[in-house]
């Protein structure tokens, strides 16, 4: 919604995570913020998609980017140092795991960029390995707020709007 409206936003550029700062991609861009740039823009982010899971693809096939990497009758198996994940203890059981991690007392926000915008999670902590409040943000939930009025569009244009805006109503309903 943002880029089909002319604003070159991406979290992958203005804030990395991850490997992002070492892909190359472009942001699309629209003009108009109608329906016909959202169309255009989610075609030209889907070949920027591919060019990024390439771009990764060529890296691990890489020599110099190659690790260890234990294969048994065809099952790839977890890292050796998953125990040391779990709060220090050397059992990797299924009880680790039900135990959880425990997370520093504080506040945090993060965001990735998903296919329909900016996906963020709050949390915060008081220290526990249960948090002690959790908001999750879906992209869905900000692109509904412009359906409240829409005083200049036509009843036929709504199945066009809302096609274009590709909500998932699972979403909404969180």
């Amino acid at each position: 919604m943002v880029r089909g409206s002319g604003a070159a936003w991406d979290l992958r550029k203005a804030q990395p995570y991850e490997c992002y700062e070492e892909m190359e991609f472009d942001i699309p861009v629209g003009k108009y913020g109608d329906c016909y740039d959202r169309a255009v823009i989610r075609m030209e982010e889907m070949r920027q998609s591919t060019s990024i899971m390439r771009q990764c693809v060529t890296k691990l096939l890489s020599p110099e980017n190659r690790g260890p990497v234990s294969v048994v009758n065809h099952k790839v198996s977890p890292p050796r140092a998953r125990d040391e994940a779990f709060d220090g203890s050397a059992d990797p059981s299924l009880q680790a795991l039900h135990r959880g991690f425990k997370v520093p007392a504080g506040e945090v926000y993060a965001a990735v960029e998903a296919p329909k915008g900016e996906f963020g999670v709050y949390l915060v902590s008081d220290g526990g390995d249960k948090p002690y409040r959790c908001k999750i943000r879906a992209p869905v939930s900000r692109i509904c707020r412009p359906w409240i009025s829409l005083p200049r569009h036509m009843l036929a244009d709504v199945s066009a709007i809302l096609g274009s805006l590709d909500i998932v109503f699972g979403e909404v309903d969180r």
